[in-house]
């Protein structure tokens, strides 16, 4: 459910992901005249966003083990959830959103666990997906087997990103976290900026929506500045560039209307049915006090 109070990024991402750090490609611009641009951008890449693990929002234990590969990735590869473009940015918001994914990968789809490594909501929390991926990243050698992008689960990291964007951008914290992550990832593993996808470019799919995917030219950008690289050579079609140049959403506006998928109504419905009327293995995989 949405209060006024919700309708906005929370404090903490909000002081984290502003707008002109987000057009700017300037997070190393706050490390301090000290260090030069390129140490500063390198600096925050290797810190990385706060990722919250699995443990701490709930997951459900994976049906199997979940397959750790000896091999890095070697691309990253962006998803959107093709949700609705809520505005209730609440970290309670973040941590539903990622157990009906879970939910329903593993119950519908019947998957072992949630398909993709790492989730951002559209409030900026950075979660983690599959069981063991953050604790893969943070070592930097291996990678989880995922069940994200058919033909490139054992060799890409994939990243959902709350919401619909096909004709609507992301929020700017969404994007900016988006951005931090991809660097983290992108200089854990060794990977260049110019390493990191859409969905459709390897499925048939819609995936991640035109808005975010002509948005992928930018966050290249992005990413490579806080990486303290050299930007990519790109050469983006005109349409997407132009797309691109319009940046990200700056704040919350009226999202599309309600968007027919599945993972979007077992949001709803845990977030305004009595738990009774759910299925009987959904309300135990909900935050405490979510439920009426």
């Amino acid at each position: 459910m949405t209060s006024p109070a919700l309708d906005q990024p929370s404090a903490h991402a909000a002081a984290r992901y502003t707008r002109r750090v987000l057009l700017t490609g300037g997070f190393a611009l706050a490390v301090g005249t000290a260090l030069p641009l390129a140490a500063a951008g390198r600096a925050r890449a290797a810190a990385g966003p706060d990722v919250i693990a699995c443990a701490t929002w709930g997951a459900r234990a994976a049906s199997e083990p979940v397959a750790v590969l000896a091999n890095r990735p070697e691309r990253i590869i962006v998803h959107h959830t093709a949700t609705a473009n809520v505005k209730d940015y609440s970290q309670r918001r973040a941590f539903a959103l990622a157990r009906a994914i879970q939910t329903y990968h593993m119950d519908a789809q019947g998957w072992i666990d949630t398909g993709q490594h790492f989730t951002v909501s559209r409030g900026a929390f950075v979660m983690e997906g599959r069981h063991n991926s953050l604790a893969e990243l943070r070592a930097g050698i291996r990678q989880v087997r995922a069940a994200h992008c058919v033909g490139q689960n054992t060799v890409a990291i994939g990243i959902e990103n709350e919401g619909t964007y096909t004709s609507e951008a992301p929020p700017a914290a969404q994007y900016a976290a988006l951005a931090d992550l991809c660097a983290h990832i992108c200089s854990q593993y060794g990977l260049p900026a110019s390493e990191i996808y859409g969905h459709r470019d390897f499925n048939a799919t819609a995936c991640p929506g035109d808005r975010l995917y002509a948005l992928l030219p930018t966050l290249r950008r992005d990413v490579a500045v806080r990486l303290g690289a050299p930007v990519p050579d790109q050469n983006p079609n005109p349409e997407a560039e132009a797309e691109a140049e319009a940046g990200p959403d700056p704040g919350p506006g009226p999202g599309p209307d309600h968007v027919p998928d599945p993972l979007w109504d077992l949001v709803h419905r845990t977030t305004t049915e009595p738990a009774a009327a759910l299925p009987a293995h959904v309300p135990e995989y909900l935050p405490a006090g979510l439920l009426p």
